[in-house]
């Protein structure tokens, strides 16, 4: 029974060679996910749990201190100072990644009702800050915010600042850095779905007295869940571990996850520290993915 032959493809084969075939076959990507991503983690894993020397260097001798302090507690007792900075992370990357879904919806739609001739035109536009490295995207903002430009002018005649100051460091420089690099994971994938959109639905809606709000959430909204799903991962998870927007844009006083990350593998040089925000990190984003995983399927049945 076990070489029982069976016909597949035109070919008379057994579930053995089956098998076999699509195991050789799915042998490369295997193993590089084995060699390049399943080792290191566990790697990883293990480092986070060692200890570090005096003079910085690598220690196998297992503790959990290194979580301890993670969640606050120290000799000298507890302190919220990397629960802040996790909670902050994550409050920057959902404020960068809504105000991202905000501005790409009518930039998609917009985009979208151009002629078919200019529409690539539009595309390019967007997809061109994707031909500039981030960290000199990110000095650009330190001239357009600069005391000798409108926006500064303008904060300086509100009274918001001081005369001769610049916009930052400060966290509304880190956002609207974040959101310029990060606008356009949101805008590419959400403009293949509204070009997909069905607008015999949307005209029935309106048909049927819908307000704007109803039209949107019961027409629109269902059909572009498939790209704002796309867009809102694509931009949620590298936006909680980026550090070099607010870094340099936000200054010490504004400090993320991915500040800390890069501070404990750098200068720290405390690599069991860093190794469990790391992991801390990771965990933090499966968990925020998993609830938006059950939240964007009510959107999609709305």
């Amino acid at each position: 029974m076990k070489n029982k032959q069976i016909l597949w493809r035109g070919e008379m084969t057994t579930k053995a060679t089956l098998f076999r075939k699509g195991l050789a076959f799915l042998s490369g990507g295997i193993s590089w996910l084995l060699i390049f991503l399943i080792l290191p983690g566990l790697l990883f894993v293990g480092v986070s749990f060692a200890t570090r020397g005096d003079h910085g260097e690598l220690l196998w001798k297992f503790t959990i201190e290194n979580y301890e302090r993670l969640m606050g507690f120290s000799l000298f007792g507890w302190t919220p100072d990397y629960l802040i900075i996790l909670w902050r992370s994550v409050e920057v990357a959902f404020v960068t990644t809504l105000v991202s879904v905000i501005l790409s919806y009518p930039l998609s739609f917009f985009i979208a009702s151009r002629p078919a001739k200019s529409r690539y035109v539009w595309l390019t536009l967007v997809i061109v800050p994707f031909w500039t490295n981030m960290v000199i995207r990110t000095y650009a903002w330190f001239y357009l915010l600069s005391p000798e430009l409108p926006l500064a002018k303008l904060a300086i005649a509100l009274g918001f600042i001081p005369e001769g100051t610049p916009l930052y460091p400060n966290a509304i420089a880190v956002y609207l850095g974040m959101v310029s690099v990060f606008l356009p994971f949101v805008t590419l994938p959400l403009y293949s779905s509204v070009e997909k959109l069905d607008w015999s639905l949307v005209e029935a809606a309106q048909d049927l007295y819908s307000s704007k709000f109803r039209v949107f959430r019961q027409a629109i909204l269902p059909q572009t869940a498939p790209g704002l799903s796309v867009g809102i991962i694509l931009t949620f998870v590298p936006a909680m571990g980026t550090f070099v927007v607010p870094d340099l844009l936000g200054g010490a006083k504004y400090m993320l996850v991915g500040n800390l990350i890069q501070q404990q593998f750098g200068s720290s040089r405390d690599w069991p520290f860093g190794a469990a925000v790391s992991l801390g990190l990771m965990i933090l984003t499966m968990i925020s993915l998993q609830i938006y995983s059950r939240k964007g399927k009510e959107i999609e049945i709305l």
